[in-house]
């Protein structure tokens, strides 16, 4: 899949309502928040073990793969029900949260 692909897969999921699911070599099954997909890079807010506190990160795209999530399904009650998700699968270990 090219990165204009996964670009315009990723930027469908833009939306404060739903969640993506992330997958790192170190941590799997995060719910995270899609906040932008500008050029090469895709913003994430991934939650953590504290409910107010996010980590925001930006992963290039050619670090991405993309799948589907049957483990989920859409919350955003303004949109049809979908029996699962986006999941990003990323090649390497999560960073480090710095609280």
């Amino acid at each position: 899949m090219t990165n204009d692909e996964k670009m315009a897969t990723i930027t469908r999921w833009l939306n404060p309502e739903e969640r993506v699911t992330v997958q790192f070599l170190d941590a799997q099954d995060l719910n995270t928040e899609v906040t932008g997909c500008p050029e090469q890079l895709v913003d994430l807010s991934i939650e953590t073990q504290v409910s107010h506190i996010k980590q925001h990160l930006s992963i290039p795209l050619s670090k991405v793969e993309l799948s589907e999530d049957f483990s989920h399904y859409t919350r955003d009650p303004e949109r049809p029900l979908q029996p699962s998700r986006l999941k990003l699968v990323i090649n390497e270990k999560r960073s480090p949260i710095i609280y």
